[in-house]
């Protein structure tokens, strides 16, 4: 049966990506720090879709941790056919007042880890007639944002590495998508120290189930680019337009 990988499942937009796959009969191998969640949700996951779930507990933003899923993978002759880099977060707070090694282990896991996995899981993909691999983004891509200056920027990578990689690989059966969600009801906002944002974010805020489904039919269907809901992918689409200054004001007033 097909193996789906998928970084940051133990909770979110991950989570929910596992279980629409596992609807789909995909035998998972979920990856996430968290060895008493990930315990639980792949025994929720095969008791209800009656699939093989596996999971590694890992960092990912430690070096070590790529080459292990690559052993994993070679010693389990899992075949690979779908790959999703969702591992990830975001730090709320100006560059200077923050502390650069914790910048700098978000851009490693942001940026540095998919890039890695991707080159690592390649040349599995390409044994399968179709394969796929889907990156997540975020809409805070399209443009700067201030007091998230450094999480918009490495997702801005994300979204233009993926699409050169599609290019590289046209041809071969792997397909690359990236998906930018808007603001989605997960962990995110703590985990960004944004506590002080929350109550306005939920307003405006897209359920995972939703942002995840909307991410896998589109992934299936070899898009490049993925954004869910309307209203943020109207979002995206002004940056074209307006003026670089004007965008970036809009993002510092929400973020403020």
């Amino acid at each position: 049966m097909s193996l789906a990988v998928i970084t940051g499942a133990s909770g979110g937009i991950g989570l929910c990506m596992a279980h629409e796959l596992a609807a789909r009969k995909y035998d998972l191998l979920l990856i996430a720090r968290s060895t008493e969640k990930l315990a639980s949700e792949c025994a929720r996951l095969q008791q209800k879709f009656n699939v093989n779930v596996s999971y590694l507990v890992l960092d990912l933003s430690l070096d070590a941790s790529v080459k292990a899923v690559n052993d994993w993978i070679e010693s389990n002759l899992a075949e690979v056919e779908v790959l999703i880099n969702n591992a990830g977060y975001g730090l709320w707070g100006e560059v200077e007042k923050s502390r650069p090694e914790e910048l700098e282990n978000m851009m490693q896991l942001n940026m540095n880890t998919p890039v890695r996995l991707c080159y690592q899981m390649i040349p599995f993909l390409k044994r399968r007639k179709a394969s796929y691999i889907l990156n997540v983004a975020s809409t805070a891509a399209y443009q700067a944002v201030p007091t998230l200056t450094t999480y918009a920027a490495t997702k801005a990578f994300v979204v233009l590495f993926s699409r050169g990689l599609r290019w590289e690989l046209k041809g071969t059966g792997v397909s690359v998508s990236c998906v930018s969600p808007g603001a989605t009801s997960t962990g995110f906002i703590d985990r960004a120290g944004m506590q002080a944002l929350k109550e306005r974010a939920e307003k405006f805020s897209m359920k995972p189930e939703t942002v995840a489904k909307i991410a896998i039919d589109g992934m299936f269907r070899k898009k490049a680019e993925i954004i869910p809901g309307f209203m943020n992918w109207f979002s995206v689409k002004l940056t074209y337009f307006l003026p670089k200054y004007l965008i970036e004001k809009i993002a510092a007033g929400l973020y403020d």
